[in-house]
């Protein structure tokens, strides 16, 4: 007796190869570019990123001060688990974190609440995500968590002009990309010095902007802040390669290092400073979300000079006898090799 035949065999491998060719076009396909027109959101959400102590804190503390000056509603969350973004606005006071209070009030059997959490300085509203003490838990699920709580609040419902992120840069878990990934802000600036680590920074969160908008996403970088420039210029070289604007900067400054250390405000419309963040409020008002280009290793170390970053070095490949500190006899390997069919 013969066997039924499955007539449908070739249809199913002729729908798989077409899937497949379907599969390979999208991948080839290149993502629309980023909205570079006005940003039409009424709330404008901004992560801001660079190297722990590149001076992110001091930007945005000074930004937000003087967007609140100029008559914008502005809410500044610090993300970075050192909670100093708050402590500059607040003249060096602390402010109680979002995961401290959620964990109190959470023992009490009680509701987290706005005045637990969020606190007014001149006109600007600010509060602290927070994160565990080193080696009590992981940072970037503490700003996952404070997000979450966020919501619970009604953060999507509130009514303000700018909403400013401070994240940190060389941290690279998910929880402190989360403001890309999650397309929670529109655009993303970027705050970083004439060094090459802020750079690196710098040009991993254009990385990250570029990986998920072929995944997608929506966000881009609207420009760079240059923080303590001293006027060597890798900065803003890096800024043009990577297709992005320079917002302002910000000068390498007695003055300003001493006023910042005391946790003094110079975003102040009197301050010999003023000016300056006040042009650097309107650029980071109308700067449009841009469609980075990230720089290669080599790019990047291009930017500065041979005997800076060491390009003249070459890599020598290590032996057995280097590693054992003794001649090595060869034994034969029992390993099984096979060849490709």
């Amino acid at each position: 007796m013969s066997q039924p035949t499955n007539s449908s065999a070739p249809k199913v491998q002729e729908q798989t190869i077409q899937f497949t060719q379907l599969l390979r076009d999208e991948a080839h396909h290149e993502p629309d570019q980023v909205h570079s027109g006005e940003v039409t959101k009424e709330t404008q959400i901004i992560a801001i990123y660079g190297k722990g102590g590149i001076g992110k804190s001091f930007t945005l503390a000074n930004l937000s001060y003087m967007m609140a000056q100029q008559g914008k509603k502005v809410l500044l969350i610090g993300c970075d688990p050192k909670s100093d973004t708050t402590s500059l606005l607040f003249g060096g006071k602390a402010c109680p974190t979002i995961i401290e209070t959620s964990s109190k009030k959470k023992l009490a059997g009680e509701a987290v609440s706005i005045g637990d959490v969020c606190f007014k300085r001149d006109g600007v509203f600010a509060m602290e995500l927070g994160g565990p003490e080193v080696g009590r838990g992981c940072g970037g699920r503490g700003i996952i968590h404070g997000f979450e709580t966020l919501e619970k609040l009604g953060f999507h419902e509130w009514g303000f002009d700018y909403v400013l992120l401070d994240f940190l840069g060389d941290v690279v878990c998910g929880g402190f990309g989360l403001p890309i990934a999650r397309d929670m802000c529109q655009k993303v600036i970027v705050v970083a010095s004439n060094d090459l680590q802020s750079l690196y920074v710098a040009n991993n969160v254009c990385s990250a902007v570029e990986y998920f908008r072929k995944l997608g996403g929506n966000v881009g970088v609207a420009g760079m802040v240059i923080n303590k420039d001293d006027g060597t210029g890798e900065a803003s070289q890096f800024a043009e390669r990577a297709g992005i604007p320079v917002l302002a900067a910000i000068p390498a400054n007695e003055d300003i290092r001493r006023k910042s250390a005391s946790y003094e405000i110079i975003g102040r419309p009197e301050s010999q400073w003023g000016p300056l963040f006040a042009d650097l409020a309107q650029n980071v008002a109308d700067a449009p979300p841009q469609r980075p280009k990230p720089l290669s290793q080599d790019e990047l170390l291009s930017l500065f000079s041979a005997d800076t970053v060491g390009r003249n070095v070459v890599l020598q490949p290590a032996t057995e006898v280097d590693m054992r500190g003794a001649s090595v006899l060869t034994k034969p390997t029992l390993e099984v090799i096979y060849d490709e069919a």
